[in-house]
Parts: structure tokens; C-alpha cells; sequence
């Protein structure tokens, strides 16, 4: 016996699988998520953020303000939108927790961002073989009563069969991979920019100004 590929393949099998899941699919996450994922699913295989890029475009920053002083220097762009404000925030407050804020609020975004994406593939992941069920079931709900030809009986059987196999091949070999996929990436991503900031806050410090004390208060003015 040998097995003959051309007999898993069946076009009303996998538009019942792959239609229903992306439709529950949708319905589910709604559009925002499903963009989200979309963007996510485009960026695998390509890096979004270049860490020596930006370090070495940053080093003309600090070389700036290690010689013009925060209050001299003038932000550059970085075509990064975090580090454009990040930097900007560190020029005109003068403050290293206002670096550390800009980076925080995007590193929130674009956490939240990668979390709908990996959310959404693995509701997918989910729902595949549930339809890969349905389509069983309609398939088996062809059958009519009084019997039918053997060859009829046998479509009927392999649609089923189909139907199934291409629900958990879905689910298991395509959409959690591509969970975890986004996942590690969005990891990766976040892990390199950590080290530009760190990198950055400490080649500043030495610039940023000291932080004054609070007045001391006399005790007419507590009382």
C-alpha cells in the first residue's frame, strides 16, 4: 500500500476549516485585534528594531549633551519614535526618570500590542478544530436514509476524515506556532531595546543635573 498525497487534498474540507476559524476567529478578537495580529504576522523573519543602529545614532546624542550640557543640546531623531521621545523628554526635563517614563509608556503599548496579537492566534489555535469537528459533522449529515452507492459513502467518509485532520493540523502545525513565534519575537524586541536604555541612562548620567533637596521646614511653618 502506498499512500497517495493527491487524496489529502480537498477544497470544501479546508474552506469549512480555514473559513470558519477566520470568521469565529474575527468575530472573537474584533478588528483592532485583528490588525494588531496582522502587523505582528508581517514583522516575523524581519527585525523591527536594529540595536546597533540605534546605539550608534544615540552616541551622537550623548556625545552632545556630554559636551553642550543638557541644557544646550538639541534632541536628534532617531526615526525610532520611542527613542525621539525618550530623548526629547530627557533634554527638556533634564531627568533620567523622564528617559525611563517614555520608554516604560512604549514598552506598555507595544507589550499590549504583542499580547492581543498572541491572544488572537491562540483563540484560532482554539477554534480550528472545533470547525475541523463541524465539518465532519456536515459532512456525515450528507448521508441520506436510505443508503447510497459505495463510491458516494466513501467521499462522504473522506470529507470527514478531512475535515478533522485539517482542523488540528491548523491548530497545531500553523496558528500556536505562530503564537509563540510572535511571542519570542516581541521578547527579543523588548529584551534589546532594555539594553539601549540602560546603555543610554548611564552614558548621561554624568550629565544630568543633581536633584536639589526639599527645603527643610521650620517648625512655625508645620505648625
Amino acid at each position: 500500500w502506498v499512500m497517495d498525497p493527491a487524496n489529502l487534498i480537498d477544497g470544501p474540507s479546508a474552506a469549512i476549516v480555514v473559513g470558519g476559524t477566520l470568521i469565529a476567529t474575527v468575530l472573537r478578537s474584533g478588528r483592532r485585534d485583528m490588525a494588531l495580529t496582522l502587523r505582528a504576522l508581517c514583522g516575523l523573519g524581519r527585525s523591527s528594531f536594529d540595536a546597533d543602529a540605534v546605539r550608534a545614532e544615540l552616541a551622537a546624542q550623548v556625545q552632545d549633551i556630554r559636551t553642550d550640557g543638557l541644557l544646550r543640546a538639541a534632541p536628534h531623531a532617531f526615526h525610532d519614535a520611542e527613542f525621539d521621545e525618550a530623548t526629547g523628554a530627557l533634554i527638556a526635563q533634564r531627568s533620567i526618570d523622564a528617559l525611563l517614563a517614555a520608554h516604560e509608556a512604549h514598552k506598555a503599548r507595544r507589550q499590549r500590542a504583542a499580547q492581543a496579537a498572541v491572544r488572537t492566534l491562540a483563540q484560532a489555535a482554539e477554534l480550528a478544530p472545533v470547525f475541523g469537528l463541524a465539518g465532519t459533522l456536515i459532512s456525515l449529515s450528507q448521508l441520506p436514509a436510505n443508503g447510497l452507492a459505495t463510491g458516494a459513502f466513501t467521499g462522504v467518509i473522506s470529507m470527514a476524515v478531512l475535515t478533522t485532520l485539517y482542523g488540528l493540523l491548523l491548530a497545531n502545525i500553523v496558528l500556536a506556532p505562530l503564537a509563540r513565534m510572535v511571542d519570542r519575537a516581541a521578547a527579543r524586541e523588548e529584551a534589546q531595546r532594555q539594553e539601549v536604555v540602560d546603555w543610554l541612562a548611564a552614558q548621561v548620567a554624568p550629565a544630568v543635573p543633581p536633584r536639589r533637596a526639599p527645603a527643610p521646614v521650620s517648625a512655625r511653618e508645620a505648625a
